[in-house]
């Protein structure tokens, strides 16, 4: 079997794993090579919303997420013109209960430096063409959030690590990664590769890949679901991105005049060999009732298409970014919870840093998302709603 040495392989091709490779590369790490089964961003980061939000329930989340939008920004003005804008994010309740956890994340952000205000429900009429305001009782704003076009700016870092010398292989499944003289071998398609450092940031594949090596990580991918809509007379690209807190439905605009919204979150595991991949009736049916209550101007929306990706979720929701403990030279990127777009390149440069300098500063930005913060146990839990008002495991709100 043929064999091929290299500095670093990074499996995954979708946003977090094509941006961890042009990091690294961009690092002069050696020589890193990237693999991935199918094309770039064929899996979740493919099927993602893009909404990015700085409008999160932890310091970390807000500042990754604030180095992500600014590289998207940058990407996407050298090399996919249009995958980034910004059109403002709006949350809201009619809850007095929910309003108050909502008015209590304005202020905790707004200490962290995020532009975000509560305001009126009648502003929100102007921000968000056919939504309904008189029974609101809460809104917040982030004017400067925005949403991205993810398998746009997946393309872009393929583009991007290319130029900084990544060598990219698509149509490669991984057949098995394991340890090898200090190292990590990949096996595929009746080759080898055999790194010093390997990467895992293979999504939903992400969990089985590792428990083969050996060093399983407490994850569980899970099933969500989302559709674009056409609204009569059309939605402007400039309206507000939003989340209803009561009914768990989000949207955000599309081009020509379309609305992409989801909800539909699984609450338990799912195998991401055999999930359904299309939008189940009663998804749809629910976003139809939302639109009836919520945005009446909305009401006779076609849908398009309807479809279904897969998260990854964690005991604490919160991702694994690091080193596998006890595997000298693996790391992993994953986890997200269904925000993976959101902190994706924050993330992938922050995990670069640490893997080209270890004894660095780099550990301590992970701190708080190291996938080894279990103590080695691997506990059983279910998925649980991603994008709350409160931290921790098991958010009230």
């Amino acid at each position: 079997m043929p064999t091929e040495t290299v500095d670093a392989v990074v499996v995954g091709g979708g946003l977090a794993g094509a941006a961890t490779a042009c990091h690294l590369a961009r690092r002069r790490y050696g020589t890193v090579v990237a693999v991935e089964a199918e094309t770039p961003a064929a899996g979740a980061t493919g099927r993602a919303a893009g909404i990015v939000s700085e409008q999160m329930w932890d310091r970390w989340d807000v500042d990754v997420v604030r180095e992500s939008k600014a590289e998207y920004a940058d990407l996407a003005a050298r090399r996919a013109p249009g995958a980034y804008r910004t059109n403002g994010f709006a949350r809201w309740t009619t809850d007095e209960a929910v309003a108050e956890a909502l008015r209590e994340r304005i202020e905790e952000l707004r200490s962290w430096g995020v532009r975000v205000d509560e305001i009126e429900p009648t502003r929100l009429g102007r921000l968000l063409p056919g939504v309904r305001t008189d029974d609101l009782v809460a809104v917040s704003y982030a004017p400067g959030d925005g949403v991205v076009a993810p398998s746009a700016l997946g393309e872009a870092f393929v583009a991007e690590g290319r130029q900084a010398g990544v060598d990219w292989r698509f149509g490669v499944p991984v057949d098995r990664l394991e340890r090898r003289d200090g190292g990590w071998a990949i096996r595929s398609a009746g080759s080898e590769l055999v790194a010093r450092t390997a990467v895992v940031a293979a999504g939903a594949w992400s969990k089985r890949l590792l428990e083969a090596t050996g060093y399983p990580l407490p994850l569980a991918p899970y099933r969500t679901q989302a559709a674009v809509l056409t609204v009569d007379g059309g939605i402007p690209e400039s309206a507000a991105s939003f989340d209803d807190l009561d009914l768990d439905v989000y949207a955000r605009p599309e081009e020509n005049g379309r609305v992409l919204a989801g909800d539909g979150t699984e609450r338990f595991e799912t195998d991401p060999r055999t999930f359904s991949t299309a939008g189940d009736p009663s998804f749809v049916a629910h976003l139809a009732e939302v639109f009836d209550a919520r945005l009446p101007g909305w009401a006779d929306a076609a849908l398009v298409r309807a479809w279904a990706g897969v998260c990854v979720a964690t005991p604490d929701r919160r991702p694994l970014v690091g080193a596998v403990p006890g595997a000298p030279g693996l790391f992993v990127i994953t986890g997200f919870n269904g925000f993976g777009v959101m902190r994706a390149a924050g993330a992938a440069h922050r995990l670069a840093d640490l893997i080209a300098e270890p004894d660095g500063a780099a550990a301590e930005r992970l701190s708080g998302v190291e996938p080894g913060r279990f103590g080695g146990s691997l506990p059983r839990f279910s998925p649980k709603d991603g994008f709350t008002l409160q931290a921790g495991p098991d958010p009230e709100f």
